[in-house]
């Protein structure tokens, strides 16, 4: 007996022009505003410089804004990136590939 292969018919290799993005507009902006947000909580762990470097002051160090608030910034704006990488892009797009 003869093995019938399923024939899969091959997607047309684009040239590098004209190859659709993987992304929608909609999808970049959503990362920018991820990378916006986890900016910002970086920004607010940033600590200050003590005036005299042989005192340690602990109510600056374990503030709530560096301890609690900087941390949770940043995993929101972890949380908008995997949104904006998991978001199906618009169907006029996807539906051209």
């Amino acid at each position: 007996m003869a093995k019938q292969l399923s024939r899969i018919p091959a997607q047309k290799k684009l040239p590098r022009t004209q190859r659709p993005f993987l992304f929608d507009r909609t999808n970049y902006m959503i990362m920018l505003i991820g990378l916006v947000v986890f900016i910002i909580g970086l920004l607010l762990m940033v600590g200050g410089k003590s005036p005299d470097p042989n005192q340690f002051y602990p109510q600056e160090i374990y503030s709530f804004r560096r301890i609690t608030l900087a941390p949770i910034v940043i995993i929101l704006g972890l949380v908008i990136e995997v949104f904006a990488i998991m978001k199906k892009p618009s169907g006029s797009q996807s539906e051209k590939v």
